[in-house]
């Protein structure tokens, strides 16, 4: 199967293998669990990219980047994805060997790019001066192309909206008029644009081999220091050193906590939400005595298998997993029963208003008195009902209306 591969892309064109290589790139890059063997015909794909690239001939070290042309300009990027794949494909065998390979490729990419007027000046002087004050100046580089990496991201993206609003105004207007669509000026933005986009891709691409060749710089050190002390001591003494060690302090740790579980008596549990919620606030103490009676809810484990609390370790996760906010402080039973007492108070309350109202003085004045006030009662009776008569003879003889009949014109 792997001859059958190779020779497919051996007959694959320039373009064809750049894009799916790209592809395989991009989805590298998106997701860190692409499988070593797409990785691998990533690698594969590039490595027939740069040789023919060289068969054909397609740079000079006598151009610049204003004679390479916009077609071409894409290949400048091929080193840099294949050093970029090579340090994902390796394992931790030959981890040294890979780094080295992925290194070789940055320079590479590196120097194509310097020799093509498309490094940033001040890279160059700082690579220049070596290392004088290199502690010094290595926080202005990075932040230098922290920042050159930031714009050339934000006008990528910059590029592609605005290749994607004239894709849409060109199709708009290749409906409204066929005949005239103006096909001359589009392809002359559209190469502008592209040779703009990937001017600004490369120059992305430089940021991060840059800030990847120092990276791999430093893991290749390390792994040297490494491989070289074991060298000297020896690998079954080392491993078995640490192994010991590791084990023997994980026996110490359980033996000291076997013994301090037998003095260990646990604390009883707050059952109480809002006594417990008076603690966290200072408002009471947790020797303080509690009487109340009810359970607030509980979570985890005990209460998802629906049974009781069994060990202490179900115990302690029952208090872990309680929720943020305050636990009711009684059942809706009870808070039921707590309204209907009350209502019954306000009623017996109000009953008992209501019979004092009735009793009240004012109800006293229409009932005969006690001794001899009976004479003076009877006197206001006639002189009302003598009062009554009078008005009763009046209406009789003013009907009502009667004063309006001069208003009338046939009164």
């Amino acid at each position: 199967m792997g001859s059958s591969s190779v020779v497919k892309m051996e007959d694959m064109s320039l373009p064809s293998l750049f894009d799916k290589a790209r592809k395989i790139h991009l989805q590298s890059s998106d997701d860190s669990t692409v499988d070593k063997e797409t990785l691998r015909k990533g690698c594969e794909a590039l490595q027939h990219c740069e040789e023919m690239i060289s068969k054909l001939g397609l740079f000079s070290t006598n151009e610049t980047k204003q004679d390479i042309t916009t077609t071409n300009l894409k290949y400048i990027l091929v080193p840099f994805y294949l050093a970029e794949l090579i340090e994902k494909t390796g394992g931790h065998d030959d981890r040294i060997d890979i780094l080295k390979l992925s290194q070789a490729k940055l320079k590479e990419f590196i120097s194509f790019c310097d020799a093509m007027e498309l490094v940033p000046e001040d890279e160059l002087e700082a690579s220049a001066q070596g290392g004088q004050n290199a502690v010094v100046d290595r926080r202005a580089k990075k932040i230098a192309r922290f920042k050159r990496q930031r714009a050339a991201e934000s006008k990528l993206l910059e590029l592609n909206e605005r290749k994607e609003r004239r894709g849409r105004s060109t199709r708009a207007a290749a409906l409204s008029s066929p005949a005239d669509t103006g096909d001359d000026d589009v392809e002359d933005d559209d190469g502008e644009e592209e040779r703009e986009a990937w001017l600004t891709t490369i120059s992305l691409a430089i940021c991060k081999a840059l800030d990847l060749m120092e990276m791999l710089k430093k893991e290749e050190e390390m792994l040297s220091a490494i491989k070289e002390k074991q060298k000297q001591e020896g690998n079954v003494e080392i491993s078995q050193a640490i192994l010991d060690e590791r084990a023997k302090t994980v026996e110490d740790w359980h033996r000291n906590a076997a013994a301090r579980a037998r003095y260990t008596k646990p604390a009883v549990p707050i059952t109480c939400a809002t006594f417990a919620q008076d603690v966290l606030e200072g408002r009471a103490k947790v020797s303080q005595a509690h009487d109340h009676k009810h359970q607030p809810l509980m979570f985890g484990p005990a209460s998802l298998v629906g049974g009781s609390i069994t060990s202490e370790r179900e115990r302690i996760a029952a208090q872990v997993f309680q929720p943020s906010h305050r636990m009711p402080t009684m059942s809706i039973e009870e808070a039921g029963l707590k309204e209907m007492e009350m209502m019954n108070t306000w009623q017996e309350q109000t009953a008992k208003m209501i019979e004092e109202a009735n009793s009240s003085w004012h109800t006293e004045k229409w009932k005969p008195r006690a001794g001899g006030g009976d004479d003076d009662e009877d006197e206001d009776d006639e002189a009302a009902q003598d009062k009554a008569r009078a008005f009763d003879d009046w209406k009789d003889e003013n009907p009502r209306g009667a004063g309006n009949s001069k208003l009338t014109p046939c009164g």
